[in-house]
């Protein structure tokens, strides 16, 4: 390669780099324009996840193993192992999503349940963990409770949305 030709490949490359940053940074119409040529592509939206239909699923499948510690029925239970398999779906379902207002995906991949992709998994265990400190350990020894049996549960502090209370909303 001549020197002439890489001097013309240096122009145009610095030419292609000069219009990237024209097209970038200077807010004209002829930057605009230019911009509507060249569409960014539209993400795939993901399909919306149909938790009922995929717990009704789930059900079908255990048919007849409802009773059956959840640990023995499906793969990867840790927490919840010894409860159920039917009734960890409902607490599934109930305490935990609705709880944090989300659907199944928040915590597992919808193709794979077992699956420990996503960190919430990890977090929904810890909390379950702690959650069961403050009951067992904590308000269990509350002589100022006069005997009677307190709970704390997701819903206690999250109230329905994925981060916990912190603070009352003014009146």
């Amino acid at each position: 390669m001549t020197n002439l030709s890489r001097a013309k490949l240096a122009a145009a490359a610095l030419s292609v780099s000069l219009i990237a940053c024209i097209l970038v940074f200077a807010p004209s119409p002829t930057s605009i324009a230019f911009a509507e040529l060249v569409p960014e592509p539209t993400p795939t939206p993901e399909a919306a996840f149909d938790q009922e239909a995929a717990i009704a699923k789930i059900r079908e499948s255990i048919k007849g193993r409802e009773n059956e510690p959840a640990g023995k029925v499906f793969k990867n239970v840790e927490n919840l192992s010894e409860m159920p398999a039917g009734r960890l779906l409902a607490v599934m379902q109930f305490g935990y999503s609705r709880s944090l207002g989300v659907d199944c995906t928040h915590c597992h991949s919808a193709e794979n349940f077992a699956s420990e992709a996503k960190p919430q998994k990890q977090i929904a265990r810890d909390m379950h963990v702690m959650m069961g400190k403050i009951t067992g350990e904590m308000l269990g020894k509350m002589e100022s409770l006069g005997g009677r049996q307190a709970i704390v549960n997701c819903t206690t502090c999250h109230r329905g949305q994925i981060k916990p209370a912190t603070n009352l909303q003014p009146n």
